[in-house]
Protein backbone atom coordinates (compact mmCIF):
# COMPACT_ATOMS: atom_id res chain seq x y z
CA UNK A 1 0.00 0.00 0.00
CA UNK A 2 1.36 3.63 -1.20
CA UNK A 3 1.93 5.90 1.62
CA UNK A 4 -0.49 8.40 0.65
CA UNK A 5 -2.99 5.32 0.94
CA UNK A 6 -1.79 4.38 4.49
CA UNK A 7 -2.18 8.18 5.71
CA UNK A 8 -5.52 7.77 4.12
CA UNK A 9 -6.48 5.02 5.97
CA UNK A 10 -5.61 6.21 9.21
CA UNK A 11 -7.11 9.47 8.55
CA UNK A 12 -4.53 11.85 7.95
CA UNK A 13 -4.60 12.70 4.55
CA UNK A 14 -7.48 15.45 4.31
CA UNK A 15 -9.81 13.82 1.57
CA UNK A 16 -12.68 16.37 2.29
CA UNK A 17 -12.97 19.54 3.00
CA UNK A 18 -10.77 20.64 5.95
CA UNK A 19 -12.12 21.76 8.62
CA UNK A 20 -11.38 25.23 9.75
CA UNK A 21 -9.99 24.69 13.08
CA UNK A 22 -7.25 22.91 11.17
CA UNK A 23 -6.54 25.15 8.34
CA UNK A 24 -6.59 28.76 10.61
CA UNK A 25 -4.08 27.64 13.41
CA UNK A 26 -1.07 25.46 11.63
CA UNK A 27 1.94 27.21 10.73
CA UNK A 28 4.54 24.97 8.62
CA UNK A 29 8.21 25.08 9.97
CA UNK A 30 10.64 26.80 6.92
CA UNK A 31 11.89 23.01 6.05
CA UNK A 32 8.38 22.13 5.73
CA UNK A 33 8.20 24.92 3.21
CA UNK A 34 11.31 24.37 1.48
CA UNK A 35 9.78 20.54 0.82
CA UNK A 36 6.88 21.99 -0.29
CA UNK A 37 8.34 23.88 -3.09
CA UNK A 38 10.48 21.11 -3.99
CA UNK A 39 7.41 18.60 -3.79
CA UNK A 40 5.55 21.34 -6.09
CA UNK A 41 8.95 21.64 -8.51
CA UNK A 42 8.73 18.18 -9.04
CA UNK A 43 5.09 17.37 -9.38
CA UNK A 44 4.79 20.22 -12.76
CA UNK A 45 7.92 18.53 -14.52
CA UNK A 46 6.20 14.86 -13.54
CA UNK A 47 3.01 16.32 -14.87
CA UNK A 48 4.58 17.93 -18.32
CA UNK A 49 6.37 14.19 -18.93
CA UNK A 50 2.61 12.93 -18.65
CA UNK A 51 1.17 16.08 -20.42
CA UNK A 52 0.93 14.09 -24.30
CA UNK A 53 -0.80 11.14 -22.86
CA UNK A 54 -4.45 10.94 -23.25
CA UNK A 55 -6.91 10.88 -20.60
CA UNK A 56 -4.51 11.87 -18.23
CA UNK A 57 -6.07 11.60 -14.64
CA UNK A 58 -3.58 14.33 -12.79
CA UNK A 59 -5.04 13.65 -9.10
CA UNK A 60 -3.57 10.19 -9.67
CA UNK A 61 -0.47 11.28 -10.73
CA UNK A 62 -0.18 14.16 -7.98
CA UNK A 63 -0.71 11.02 -5.11
CA UNK A 64 1.85 8.86 -6.74
CA UNK A 65 4.64 11.01 -7.22
CA UNK A 66 3.66 12.50 -3.96
CA UNK A 67 3.90 8.99 -2.87
CA UNK A 68 6.92 8.45 -4.28
CA UNK A 69 8.97 12.34 -3.17
CA UNK A 70 7.86 11.86 0.58
CA UNK A 71 9.17 8.14 0.88
CA UNK A 72 12.65 9.44 -0.62
CA UNK A 73 13.16 12.66 0.62
CA UNK A 74 10.74 13.45 4.20
CA UNK A 75 11.04 9.98 5.46
CA UNK A 76 12.68 12.03 8.67
CA UNK A 77 8.90 13.95 9.36
CA UNK A 78 6.04 12.90 11.03
CA UNK A 79 2.82 12.11 8.87
CA UNK A 80 0.74 15.25 10.18
CA UNK A 81 3.93 16.90 8.63
CA UNK A 82 3.72 15.12 5.34
CA UNK A 83 0.10 15.77 4.85
CA UNK A 84 0.99 19.39 5.39
CA UNK A 85 3.23 19.13 2.25
CA UNK A 86 1.29 17.15 0.27
CA UNK A 87 -1.70 19.48 0.90
CA UNK A 88 -0.20 22.39 0.01
CA UNK A 89 1.61 21.62 -3.37
CA UNK A 90 -1.74 20.00 -4.28
CA UNK A 91 -3.18 23.24 -3.78
CA UNK A 92 -0.59 25.19 -5.37
CA UNK A 93 -1.03 23.01 -8.49
CA UNK A 94 -5.18 22.56 -9.47
CA UNK A 95 -6.11 25.03 -6.49
CA UNK A 96 -5.50 29.01 -5.64
CA UNK A 97 -2.47 27.94 -2.72
CA UNK A 98 -2.82 28.51 0.84
CA UNK A 99 -6.27 30.04 0.50
CA UNK A 100 -7.71 27.08 -1.10
CA UNK A 101 -9.08 25.09 2.44
CA UNK A 102 -10.91 28.62 2.69
CA UNK A 103 -12.54 29.05 -0.45
CA UNK A 104 -13.75 25.00 0.12
CA UNK A 105 -15.04 25.49 3.68
CA UNK A 106 -18.72 25.98 3.43
CA UNK A 107 -18.65 28.05 6.62
CA UNK A 108 -16.94 30.99 5.45
CA UNK A 109 -18.58 33.86 3.04
CA UNK A 110 -15.64 36.10 2.46
CA UNK A 111 -11.94 35.67 2.26
CA UNK A 112 -9.72 39.03 2.18
CA UNK A 113 -6.34 38.77 1.35
CA UNK A 114 -4.33 42.14 2.63
CA UNK A 115 -0.99 41.27 0.91
CA UNK A 116 0.76 38.13 2.03
CA UNK A 117 0.90 38.43 5.52
CA UNK A 118 -2.55 38.87 6.53
CA UNK A 119 -5.19 37.15 5.57
CA UNK A 120 -9.13 37.62 6.80
CA UNK A 121 -12.42 35.37 6.41
CA UNK A 122 -15.66 36.75 6.67
CA UNK A 123 -17.80 33.65 8.73
CA UNK A 124 -21.68 34.33 10.58
CA UNK A 125 -21.22 37.78 9.33
CA UNK A 126 -18.00 38.56 11.77
CA UNK A 127 -14.36 39.04 10.23
CA UNK A 128 -11.84 37.05 12.17
CA UNK A 129 -8.18 36.93 10.67
CA UNK A 130 -6.72 33.94 9.70
CA UNK A 131 -2.82 32.26 10.20
CA UNK A 132 -2.73 31.35 6.97
CA UNK A 133 -0.02 33.03 4.60
CA UNK A 134 0.94 33.54 0.92
CA UNK A 135 5.06 33.23 1.04
CA UNK A 136 5.76 36.89 -0.82
CA UNK A 137 3.73 39.24 -3.11
CA UNK A 138 4.62 37.34 -6.11
CA UNK A 139 3.35 34.43 -4.52
CA UNK A 140 0.01 36.21 -4.48
CA UNK A 141 0.49 37.79 -7.72
CA UNK A 142 0.62 34.01 -9.04
CA UNK A 143 -2.45 32.91 -7.29
CA UNK A 144 -4.49 36.33 -9.20
CA UNK A 145 -3.16 35.58 -12.50
CA UNK A 146 -3.98 32.10 -12.12
CA UNK A 147 -7.64 33.34 -11.60
CA UNK A 148 -8.59 36.21 -14.00
CA UNK A 149 -5.84 34.47 -17.16
CA UNK A 150 -8.72 31.81 -18.15
CA UNK A 151 -11.15 34.70 -18.08
CA UNK A 152 -9.10 36.90 -20.89
CA UNK A 153 -8.49 39.58 -18.23
CA UNK A 154 -5.15 40.50 -17.48
CA UNK A 155 -3.64 42.81 -14.09
CA UNK A 156 -0.20 44.49 -14.42
CA UNK A 157 1.07 48.04 -14.09
CA UNK A 158 -0.73 49.49 -16.74
CA UNK A 159 -3.96 48.15 -15.43
CA UNK A 160 -3.67 47.38 -11.13
CA UNK A 161 -7.24 45.98 -11.16
CA UNK A 162 -9.70 44.01 -12.22
CA UNK A 163 -12.47 42.00 -11.40
CA UNK A 164 -13.28 38.37 -12.07
CA UNK A 165 -15.02 34.95 -10.80
CA UNK A 166 -14.55 32.01 -9.90
CA UNK A 167 -15.48 28.53 -11.49
CA UNK A 168 -18.30 28.34 -8.97
CA UNK A 169 -19.45 32.14 -9.55
CA UNK A 170 -17.79 33.22 -6.73
CA UNK A 171 -17.30 37.01 -7.57
CA UNK A 172 -13.50 38.09 -7.16
CA UNK A 173 -11.97 41.84 -7.18
CA UNK A 174 -7.93 42.48 -6.93
CA UNK A 175 -5.63 45.25 -7.25
CA UNK A 176 -1.71 45.22 -7.02
CA UNK A 177 0.85 47.65 -6.49
CA UNK A 178 1.41 50.72 -6.89
CA UNK A 179 -2.13 51.34 -6.35
CA UNK A 180 -2.71 48.99 -3.47
CA UNK A 181 0.65 50.25 -0.89
CA UNK A 182 1.14 46.99 1.37
CA UNK A 183 1.12 44.17 -1.24
CA UNK A 184 -1.48 42.73 -3.73
CA UNK A 185 -5.19 42.73 -2.26
CA UNK A 186 -7.40 39.68 -3.06
CA UNK A 187 -10.82 39.92 -2.07
CA UNK A 188 -13.30 37.06 -2.69
CA UNK A 189 -16.78 36.90 -2.18
CA UNK A 190 -18.02 33.12 -2.13
CA UNK A 191 -21.37 32.02 -3.36
CA UNK A 192 -23.21 28.41 -2.61
CA UNK A 193 -22.31 25.74 -4.75
CA UNK A 194 -26.40 25.62 -4.32
CA UNK A 195 -28.07 28.72 -5.08
CA UNK A 196 -30.66 29.73 -2.39
CA UNK A 197 -34.37 29.86 -2.05
CA UNK A 198 -36.31 31.51 -0.90
CA UNK A 199 -36.92 29.22 1.98
CA UNK A 200 -34.07 29.81 3.17
CA UNK A 201 -34.18 33.14 3.13
CA UNK A 202 -37.34 32.72 5.43
CA UNK A 203 -34.70 30.31 7.35
CA UNK A 204 -31.94 32.41 7.82
CA UNK A 205 -34.99 35.59 8.98
CA UNK A 206 -34.29 37.52 6.17
CA UNK A 207 -37.72 38.32 5.39
CA UNK A 208 -41.31 36.95 6.66
CA UNK A 209 -43.31 34.06 5.11
CA UNK A 210 -45.92 36.53 4.06
CA UNK A 211 -43.37 39.17 2.40
CA UNK A 212 -42.05 36.04 0.42
CA UNK A 213 -45.78 35.69 -1.00
CA UNK A 214 -45.81 39.08 -1.87
CA UNK A 215 -42.32 39.31 -3.48
CA UNK A 216 -43.14 35.91 -5.46
CA UNK A 217 -46.70 37.53 -6.94
CA UNK A 218 -45.31 40.53 -8.10
CA UNK A 219 -42.31 38.40 -10.02
CA UNK A 220 -44.70 36.64 -11.32
CA UNK A 221 -47.35 39.48 -12.05
CA UNK A 222 -43.91 41.04 -14.09
CA UNK A 223 -44.15 43.89 -12.12
CA UNK A 224 -40.67 46.02 -12.38
CA UNK A 225 -38.43 45.64 -9.05
CA UNK A 226 -35.06 46.72 -7.83
CA UNK A 227 -33.17 45.31 -4.84
CA UNK A 228 -31.13 47.82 -2.70
CA UNK A 229 -28.66 48.05 -0.14
CA UNK A 230 -25.07 48.48 0.83
CA UNK A 231 -21.74 46.43 0.16
CA UNK A 232 -22.27 42.85 1.12
CA UNK A 233 -26.49 43.23 2.44
CA UNK A 234 -26.97 40.26 0.30
CA UNK A 235 -28.75 41.84 -2.89
CA UNK A 236 -27.40 39.49 -5.36
CA UNK A 237 -28.18 36.26 -3.37
CA UNK A 238 -31.74 38.16 -3.26
CA UNK A 239 -31.92 38.33 -6.60
CA UNK A 240 -31.20 35.07 -7.77
CA UNK A 241 -34.54 34.27 -5.05
CA UNK A 242 -36.24 36.71 -7.05
CA UNK A 243 -35.52 35.25 -10.34
CA UNK A 244 -35.99 31.72 -9.48
CA UNK A 245 -40.27 32.76 -9.20
CA UNK A 246 -39.85 33.84 -13.33
CA UNK A 247 -42.26 31.22 -15.13
CA UNK A 248 -40.24 28.29 -17.33
CA UNK A 249 -41.88 29.76 -20.58
CA UNK A 250 -40.01 33.30 -20.59
CA UNK A 251 -36.71 34.40 -22.45
CA UNK A 252 -34.60 35.87 -19.66
CA UNK A 253 -31.15 37.76 -20.76
CA UNK A 254 -28.67 38.76 -17.77
CA UNK A 255 -26.41 41.40 -17.77
CA UNK A 256 -23.59 41.49 -15.02
CA UNK A 257 -19.83 42.86 -15.00
CA UNK A 258 -18.87 39.14 -13.93
CA UNK A 259 -21.36 36.54 -14.62
CA UNK A 260 -22.45 35.64 -10.86
CA UNK A 261 -26.46 34.66 -11.27
CA UNK A 262 -27.25 30.86 -11.26
CA UNK A 263 -30.68 30.82 -12.65
CA UNK A 264 -32.82 27.64 -12.73
CA UNK A 265 -34.83 27.91 -15.99
CA UNK A 266 -33.78 26.94 -18.77
CA UNK A 267 -34.42 29.61 -21.73
CA UNK A 268 -31.03 31.84 -20.22
CA UNK A 269 -28.81 34.17 -22.53
CA UNK A 270 -25.83 35.17 -20.21
CA UNK A 271 -24.43 38.48 -20.99
CA UNK A 272 -20.93 39.80 -19.56
CA UNK A 273 -19.13 43.11 -19.88
CA UNK A 274 -15.46 42.77 -21.31
CA UNK A 275 -13.33 45.22 -19.81
CA UNK A 276 -10.96 46.91 -22.50
CA UNK A 277 -7.10 45.41 -23.92
CA UNK A 278 -4.12 46.24 -23.60
CA UNK A 279 -4.35 49.19 -26.46
CA UNK A 280 -7.37 50.29 -24.63
CA UNK A 281 -9.91 49.09 -27.33
CA UNK A 282 -12.26 46.76 -27.32
CA UNK A 283 -14.34 47.46 -23.98
CA UNK A 284 -18.30 46.30 -23.87
CA UNK A 285 -19.84 48.05 -20.67
CA UNK A 286 -22.92 47.11 -19.51
CA UNK A 287 -24.73 49.45 -21.06
CA UNK A 288 -23.93 48.20 -23.93
CA UNK A 289 -24.98 45.19 -23.37
CA UNK A 290 -28.84 46.63 -22.10
CA UNK A 291 -29.29 48.52 -25.40
CA UNK A 292 -27.87 44.99 -26.96
CA UNK A 293 -30.18 42.68 -25.23
CA UNK A 294 -33.24 45.18 -26.15
CA UNK A 295 -32.85 43.40 -29.65
CA UNK A 296 -32.74 40.02 -28.45
CA UNK A 297 -36.44 39.80 -27.60
CA UNK A 298 -36.36 39.37 -24.05
CA UNK A 299 -38.92 38.62 -21.66
CA UNK A 300 -37.24 39.58 -18.72
CA UNK A 301 -33.96 41.85 -18.66
CA UNK A 302 -32.05 40.81 -15.31
CA UNK A 303 -29.14 43.74 -14.59
CA UNK A 304 -26.87 42.38 -11.77
CA UNK A 305 -25.71 46.01 -10.73
CA UNK A 306 -26.45 49.17 -11.88
CA UNK A 307 -24.35 51.63 -11.27
CA UNK A 308 -23.68 54.19 -14.32
CA UNK A 309 -25.13 55.50 -17.32
CA UNK A 310 -27.37 52.13 -18.05
CA UNK A 311 -29.74 52.91 -15.45
CA UNK A 312 -30.73 55.39 -18.44
CA UNK A 313 -31.39 52.69 -20.88
CA UNK A 314 -32.84 50.17 -18.06
CA UNK A 315 -35.70 52.58 -17.55
CA UNK A 316 -36.23 53.09 -21.21
CA UNK A 317 -36.47 48.98 -21.25
CA UNK A 318 -38.92 49.28 -18.13
CA UNK A 319 -41.33 51.90 -20.27
CA UNK A 320 -41.35 50.33 -23.74
CA UNK A 321 -43.01 46.96 -22.79
CA UNK A 322 -40.28 45.33 -21.06
CA UNK A 323 -41.87 44.60 -17.90
CA UNK A 324 -40.96 42.36 -15.09
CA UNK A 325 -37.17 43.41 -15.32
CA UNK A 326 -35.36 42.99 -12.13
CA UNK A 327 -32.17 44.84 -11.08
CA UNK A 328 -29.94 45.89 -7.97
CA UNK A 329 -28.11 49.09 -6.86
CA UNK A 330 -26.53 50.27 -4.08
CA UNK A 331 -28.50 52.39 -1.78
CA UNK A 332 -28.67 52.97 1.68
CA UNK A 333 -32.72 53.16 1.84
CA UNK A 334 -35.23 53.01 -1.10
CA UNK A 335 -35.53 56.69 -1.18
CA UNK A 336 -31.99 57.19 -1.81
CA UNK A 337 -31.99 54.64 -4.43
CA UNK A 338 -34.80 56.94 -6.21
CA UNK A 339 -31.56 59.83 -6.13
CA UNK A 340 -29.44 57.52 -6.98
CA UNK A 341 -30.76 56.85 -9.96
CA UNK A 342 -31.68 60.18 -11.12
CA UNK A 343 -27.30 61.01 -10.78
CA UNK A 344 -26.78 57.64 -12.83
CA UNK A 345 -29.33 58.73 -15.45
CA UNK A 346 -27.20 62.00 -15.42
CA UNK A 347 -24.36 60.34 -15.84
CA UNK A 348 -25.68 59.39 -19.36
CA UNK A 349 -24.57 62.99 -20.30
CA UNK A 350 -27.69 64.28 -21.33
CA UNK A 351 -28.94 67.94 -19.79
CA UNK A 352 -32.29 66.28 -18.82
CA UNK A 353 -34.18 68.16 -16.55
CA UNK A 354 -34.79 66.95 -13.36
CA UNK A 355 -38.74 66.49 -13.30
CA UNK A 356 -38.61 64.45 -16.82
CA UNK A 357 -35.62 62.02 -15.15
CA UNK A 358 -37.92 61.61 -12.30
CA UNK A 359 -41.09 60.95 -14.62
CA UNK A 360 -38.99 58.17 -16.32
CA UNK A 361 -37.94 56.50 -12.50
CA UNK A 362 -41.71 56.67 -11.28
CA UNK A 363 -43.17 55.54 -14.17
CA UNK A 364 -40.78 52.64 -14.59
CA UNK A 365 -40.52 51.10 -11.34
CA UNK A 366 -43.42 49.45 -9.35
CA UNK A 367 -41.31 47.99 -6.35
CA UNK A 368 -38.13 48.67 -4.32
CA UNK A 369 -36.75 45.81 -1.85
CA UNK A 370 -34.51 47.31 0.84
CA UNK A 371 -32.03 44.62 1.99
CA UNK A 372 -29.36 45.58 5.47
CA UNK A 373 -26.94 44.06 6.81
CA UNK A 374 -27.58 44.58 10.60
CA UNK A 375 -25.23 45.17 13.52
CA UNK A 376 -24.79 41.13 14.40
CA UNK A 377 -24.00 40.60 10.33
CA UNK A 378 -27.38 38.82 9.89
CA UNK A 379 -28.69 40.07 5.97
CA UNK A 380 -32.37 41.62 6.51
CA UNK A 381 -35.27 42.95 4.26
CA UNK A 382 -36.02 46.09 5.97
CA UNK A 383 -38.44 47.57 3.33
CA UNK A 384 -40.50 46.87 0.88
CA UNK A 385 -41.89 49.66 -0.72
CA UNK A 386 -44.23 50.95 -3.90
CA UNK A 387 -43.32 53.44 -6.08
CA UNK A 388 -46.77 55.42 -6.70
CA UNK A 389 -45.95 58.21 -9.10
CA UNK A 390 -45.32 61.44 -9.44
CA UNK A 391 -46.85 64.49 -7.55
CA UNK A 392 -45.51 67.87 -8.31
CA UNK A 393 -41.64 66.81 -8.63
CA UNK A 394 -41.80 64.24 -5.86
CA UNK A 395 -41.80 60.58 -6.42
CA UNK A 396 -44.06 59.43 -4.04
CA UNK A 397 -43.45 55.74 -2.50
CA UNK A 398 -45.17 54.01 0.37
CA UNK A 399 -43.71 51.36 2.46
CA UNK A 400 -46.00 47.71 2.57
CA UNK A 401 -43.97 45.60 4.82
CA UNK A 402 -41.08 46.74 7.10
CA UNK A 403 -38.36 45.38 9.23
CA UNK A 404 -38.61 47.24 13.15
CA UNK A 405 -35.82 46.63 14.90
CA UNK A 406 -36.52 46.29 18.90
CA UNK A 407 -33.13 45.53 20.63
CA UNK A 408 -30.76 43.11 20.95
CA UNK A 409 -30.27 39.75 23.04
CA UNK A 410 -27.29 39.04 25.40
CA UNK A 411 -25.70 36.74 22.67
CA UNK A 412 -25.39 40.55 20.25
CA UNK A 413 -28.41 39.45 18.38
CA UNK A 414 -30.43 41.24 16.77
CA UNK A 415 -34.35 41.28 18.11
CA UNK A 416 -36.95 42.93 16.05
CA UNK A 417 -39.95 42.12 13.66
CA UNK A 418 -41.39 41.93 10.71
CA UNK A 419 -44.83 43.94 10.32
CA UNK A 420 -46.98 45.13 7.62
CA UNK A 421 -47.58 48.68 7.63
CA UNK A 422 -51.42 47.94 7.32
CA UNK A 423 -51.86 49.76 3.94
CA UNK A 424 -53.20 47.74 0.86
CA UNK A 425 -50.59 48.00 -2.14
CA UNK A 426 -51.90 50.18 -5.15
CA UNK A 427 -50.41 47.08 -7.05
CA UNK A 428 -53.11 44.82 -5.68
CA UNK A 429 -55.44 45.01 -8.79
CA UNK A 430 -52.67 43.77 -10.69
CA UNK A 431 -52.15 40.51 -8.72
CA UNK A 432 -55.16 39.48 -7.90
CA UNK A 433 -55.30 39.78 -12.18
CA UNK A 434 -52.44 37.52 -12.18
CA UNK A 435 -54.12 34.74 -10.18
CA UNK A 436 -53.35 35.83 -6.96
CA UNK A 437 -55.45 36.40 -3.87
CA UNK A 438 -53.89 39.22 -1.15
CA UNK A 439 -54.82 38.34 2.28
CA UNK A 440 -56.60 41.17 4.26
CA UNK A 441 -54.63 39.67 7.19
CA UNK A 442 -51.52 40.46 5.57
CA UNK A 443 -52.13 43.87 5.98
CA UNK A 444 -53.53 44.27 10.19
CA UNK A 445 -50.96 42.14 11.92
CA UNK A 446 -47.62 42.05 12.51
CA UNK A 447 -44.99 38.60 12.32
CA UNK A 448 -42.56 38.13 15.12
CA UNK A 449 -38.54 37.17 14.02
Amino acid sequence: MSLLKRLGKEGLIVTKKPAASSVFHHNKSVPEDGLESKLHNFLVEEMKKAGNEQDINYDDIIEKKSDEFLQKEASHLSFEDKQAIFQGAKNELVGYGPITPLLEDPDITEVMVNGPKDIYMETKGKIKKTSVHFKDDDHVLRIIEKIVHPLGRRIDESSPMVDARLPDGSRVNAIIPPLALYGPVLTIRKFSDTPFTIKNLIQFQTLSTEMAEFIEACVVSQLNIFISGGTGSGKTSTLNVLSSFIPESERIVTIEDAAELKLSQEHVVALESRPPNIEGQGAVSIRDLVRNSLRMRPDRIIVGEVRSAEALDMLQAMNTGHEGSLGTGHANSPRDLLARLETMVLMAGFDLPVRAIREQISSALDIIIHQTRMKDGTRKITHISEVLGLEGDTIVTQDIFIFKETGMTEEGRIKGRFMSTGIRPACADRLELSGFTIPTSWYLEEWRV
